[in-house]
């Protein structure tokens, strides 16, 4: 790295701290223009696009998908609900109108508010050079329809099928996929067939949020231990809530009835086997399910 030689205390600029000056008090001192005899006056200015704060914001919003907005209204409607005072809550909604009317009519619905007057632009610009960005959506990259590096939760606990274990385990893994045995503690999980199975998680340390799908095998009795624990039921619930794949398999299903999860046929999780999981989880996310309030 270049370092410039000070000789007591010279520096390439002037005023400067080590010859004795303040630079930021040396006021329209410390900047000196070239003196050049130009036909037309010479400013210090700034393009009008320098003000306009509002149209990348709208391009922004244009551009997103559906359940894209939904979670925009949703995360203005969390941090503003926090904020205390009334006022800079209807001041943050009236600056939204200059992004969009559709976003600030829903965040005002949310907190329970007039839709207020939109706060005075410093620009008359009002929008940029194009409308709408594909790329600007999540949706623009779908990935390859692979699951390689998605982690996957399976719930275990004592009188779990081996069987639903081990298969559904190993086209996962096949797949690329990252799967971790979950229970409600890392003692040994003993099958139906006698098998000693070693929890890797549990309920505690590796919540739902740190999934991107969970199976829930076969077994009575496994399922009704997992049906037990509140963390269990609450991992599911998470699950369901956050649109992720959920795949039961036999009596599983008793445990999502048991934490509240409608079943119907839905290809997410009523689906018979692994090439259907294969597909949901590739598919990330299941956005039609989205209700706001969530309906479990």
């Amino acid at each position: 790295m270049h370092r410039q030689a000070i000789h007591r205390g010279r520096v390439a600029y002037e005023p400067n701290s080590l010859a004795g000056g303040y630079p930021f008090q040396a006021g329209a001192e410390g900047f000196t223009s070239f003196h050049e005899v130009i036909a037309a006056d010479k400013v210090r200015g700034k393009a009008e696009k320098f003000a306009d704060h509002f149209s990348q914001a709208t391009l922004f919003w244009n551009s997103r998908s559906a359940f894209e907005k939904a979670h925009i209204v949703r995360g203005y409607r969390f941090e503003l609900t926090k904020v205390q005072v009334p006022a800079i809550r209807e001041r943050t909604v009236s600056m939204l109108r200059n992004v969009s009317d559709e976003l600030a009519t829903a965040v005002a619905k949310g907190l329970g508010i007039q839709l207020p007057r939109p706060m005075p632009r410093l620009s008359s610009l009002s929008s940029g050079e194009i409308d709408r960005s594909p790329a600007l959506s999540l949706t623009f990259r779908p990935g390859d329809g692979g699951i390689r590096g998605r982690k996957v939760a399976i719930l275990t606990a004592a009188g779990v099928e081996e069987d639903s274990v081990v298969s559904t385990g190993a086209a996962l893994i096949k797949a690329g996929a990252v799967v971790r045995l979950v229970a409600a503690t890392l003692a040994a999980v003993v099958t139906t067939t006698g098998k000693d199975l070693e929890p890797e998680a549990t309920f505690e340390t590796m919540p739902s949020v740190l999934f991107d799908a969970v199976v829930v095998p076969d077994g009575d009795q496994s399922v009704s231990e997992l049906a037990s624990l509140g963390q269990a039921l609450e991992f599911l619930k998470d699950q369901y809530r956050h649109c992720k794949p959920i795949l039961w398999l036999g009596a599983g299903q008793l445990l999502l009835e048991e934490a509240g999860i409608p079943i119907g046929d839905s290809s997410d999780w009523a689906m018979d086997r692994n090439v259907r999981a294969l597909r949901a989880i590739a598919k990330h996310r299941n956005w039609d399910r989205a209700t706001d309030p969530p309906a479990v």
